[in-house]
């Protein structure tokens, strides 16, 4: 079995604070390496009104070749590419929410973060990108499950790791065919997982999804009134895009991310000793006193809230969990034994 990537990190410019500390890009992109591993990455490269390189990114085409060369140069994948249209994250970000799940696990674990394909994760709403389980196994060995209801996008998942034969056995998927189901009717008689993940979908409706794409491409100054950006009538304003991509289900769920998260909480419970802790992001802040009510109904052995941030942008890392102390380092050592970092 071919062991994880393990590059030293290189240095680079562009710091980029509140990573964590094991986080590859912690200080930004060498754009130029990147650039010169995947030279398609060359026609994207601008250079700001500061006088530093960056990348378009308000092109989704410039944002996808990003994600292309970083997982190709510091995460060993081959061949990635999503269909258009599909969600395509940040990778310093999601980098940083499986450097975190390792430090929850490494509590159990004597305060060490385990590897190994003895360690299994649960990645709810994998998308077509599969971000997580690439760079969660690129970066610790672990062995994923990726669920989602949209066919599609797992097809593309099953593409990318038969692009990429030492994944094979590691990164798997199965559909959901009942989409407000999140646990049931996925998980097989015995199976057992160390932790789950989950980015869930952030706005209410397709409607909240465009007014946040508009305030978005405004930061990005895209949606100003100059001659480049009016039609051919001297008129309106282009209608704004979405650099990200995104399916609905990716984008959006009746009553939003407050609602995606307290169905997760209410089924969690319903499979307590399944997995060991239970996560998922919080983009909005607003939302995570709803979230810990919502927990504390359940009555969970210990809920964390793990600060997150890069750049300007904060979120934070909800955990809980249904097993005590003394059953956690029992799962640890039952499981995880003789696989550190």
């Amino acid at each position: 079995m071919n062991k994880p990537v393990t590059k030293p990190i290189k240095p680079v410019v562009n710091e980029r604070p509140g990573l964590h500390l094991r986080n590859r890009h912690l200080q930004g992109y060498d754009l130029a390496a990147l650039a010169a591993a995947v030279p398609a990455m060359s026609k994207f490269l601008i250079t700001t009104p500061a006088g530093t390189p960056s990348i378009d990114f308000t092109n989704p085409v410039s944002v996808k070749t990003l994600n292309r060369a970083l997982l190709e140069t510091d995460y060993g994948v081959q061949g990635w590419d999503i269909p258009s249209q599909y969600l395509c994250p940040p990778i310093p970000g999601r980098a940083d929410v499986l450097h975190y799940l390792a430090d929850l696990l490494a509590g159990g674990n004597d305060g060490i973060p385990p590897r190994g394909p003895a360690v299994r994760a649960l990645d709810i709403g994998v998308g077509a990108n599969a971000v997580y389980p690439l760079i969660g196994q690129a970066e610790y060995g672990w062995r994923f499950l990726g669920v989602d209801i949209d066919q599609a996008a797992l097809s593309n998942v099953e593409r990318i790791v038969a692009a990429n034969p030492h994944l094979a056995g590691l990164i798997e998927v199965r559909h959901q065919p009942v989409p407000d189901n999140l646990f049931v009717g996925i998980l097989r008689r015995g199976e057992q997982f160390d932790v789950s993940l989950c980015n869930p979908p952030f706005h209410a409706s397709a409607a909240d999804v465009m007014m946040g794409a508009e305030r978005k491409w405004k930061n990005l100054e895209k949606n100003k009134n100059t001659d480049k950006n009016k039609d051919k009538n001297g008129g309106k304003q282009p209608a704004p895009k979405l650099n990200f991509g995104g399916q609905n289900n990716e984008l959006w769920y009746p009553g939003g991310e407050r609602a995606f998260v307290e169905r997760m909480v209410e089924q969690s419970a319903g499979i307590p000793k399944r997995c060991l802790w239970f996560t998922t992001l919080l983009s909005k802040a607003d939302n995570l006193r709803p979230i810990e009510a919502a927990l504390a109904k359940l009555h969970p052995c210990d809920v964390r809230i793990i600060p997150m941030s890069q750049g300007q942008k904060t979120s934070r890392l909800v955990a809980w969990t249904f097993h005590g102390k003394a059953e956690r380092r029992q799962w640890a050592k039952q499981r995880l034994a003789n696989q550190s970092v």
